[in-house]
């Protein structure tokens, strides 16, 4: 009979899970808009089919009979016993949990799709900085509770007592989990004051990139050389935070050498000539700088300065890169010729 139930288990273990998925996809559909049921399959199946696993194993042991041995004590447990049971108590409150974490995924999924379906820009990039912090957290508070309800079930400990003792020792607690308490409300001022959110280039400190994830303890950003990069929450609140993404535009300055062949009639031509060329640009500011500001033994010096009205990277230095070929255009329209020195003539500055 056992092994017939575990037989039966095999071969309904994976029909029953998908049977239940689906049942819950269709008590949750109404409020599940822009989440598949393939979905919520692929998160419940593993969870779900653990679970299952473990009732065939129940069930199946349950009709066995053991011959007890010759000096076992009336009414007293195997000691091999109870301790596969404590183990099957374990894999049961463990899966439990895996199930309850996995619904969480889908619950905080169609929050998200939702939003995505309704909400204003500003609103979703405040729910894709908000949902992986609330997923992470209740995550943690269901592990928690699975935790106690172990320590209860299993190995018999007094929860009520515990708790209540925490309290005594909740001091030592603190002082031993500073940094990470620290970095724990760290990430609650993140999302109180939003200095930042998912998606925005910044800069703190001495490093700089693209925010990917704001988690409990730490902040990933994406660098511009594509690597991965960590940094504790705090870190990035007591530090001066600078978001590139919410400037207005991005500065450009360099300057130009010119040899002492260069004339001032032609040195007033190139700059006429280039401002007007920089100006003309859709995405520049009429703010426009071009000077002649100092005489060297190497050359004459023209500053430029300008302003690019983009917050995009990408589009920044399309914009350099066209601006720097007319003002080249420019140059040699009006014959004049760049300095020859060793060292660069042109200093680019953001």
């Amino acid at each position: 009979m056992a092994a017939f139930i575990l037989l039966l288990g095999a071969v309904l273990n994976r029909l029953l899970s998908r049977l239940v998925s689906k049942i819950l996809y269709r008590l949750t559909k109404r409020y599940a808009a822009g989440v598949t049921e393939q979905e919520l399959h692929d998160l419940l199946i593993h969870p779900l089919g653990t679970l299952l696993f473990l009732a065939t194993l129940y069930l199946a042991f349950s009709v066995l009979r053991y011959p007890l041995p010759p000096l076992a004590v009336k009414g007293v447990e195997p000691w091999h016993k109870v301790v596969l049971l404590g183990v099957f108590h374990l894999g049961v409150i463990g899966t439990v949990v895996w199930v309850i974490t996995r619904l969480v995924d889908f619950a905080l999924l169609v929050v998200q799709r939702r939003a995505e379906l309704t909400a204003t820009p500003s609103a979703r990039r405040l729910d894709n900085q908000f949902l992986p912090f609330a997923k992470d957290l209740l995550k943690v508070f269901i592990v928690l509770i699975g935790v106690l309800v172990m320590m209860g079930k299993v190995f018999s400990v007094d929860v009520t007592a515990l708790i209540g003792g925490l309290g005594i020792g909740g001091l030592a607690v603190a002082f031993a989990a500073k940094e990470s308490l620290e970095n724990l409300l760290a990430s609650f001022t993140i999302f109180l004051d939003e200095p930042f959110a998912v998606g925005d280039l910044v800069t703190a400190g001495n490093v700089s990139g693209t925010v990917e994830k704001i988690g409990f303890r730490s902040t990933r950003l994406r660098t511009a050389e594509k690597s991965y990069l960590t940094v504790p929450n705090k870190n990035m609140i007591d530090k001066p935070l600078d978001n590139l993404s919410l400037r207005t535009s991005r500065r450009v300055g360099f300057t130009l050498i010119f040899d002492h062949k260069t004339n001032s009639q032609q040195l007033q031509a190139i700059i006429l000539e280039a401002v007007e060329a920089i100006k003309d640009h859709p995405l520049v500011t009429q703010d426009v700088q071009m000077k002649f500001n100092n005489i060297t033994p190497s050359g004459k010096e023209v500053t430029v300065q300008y302003f690019v009205e983009t917050t995009s990277y990408d589009e920044y230095l399309d914009t350099k890169e066209d601006l720097n070929y007319r003002i080249v255009q420019v140059v040699e329209h009006q014959g004049g010729t760049f300095a020859s020195v060793s060292t660069p003539v042109a200093v680019p500055t953001e």
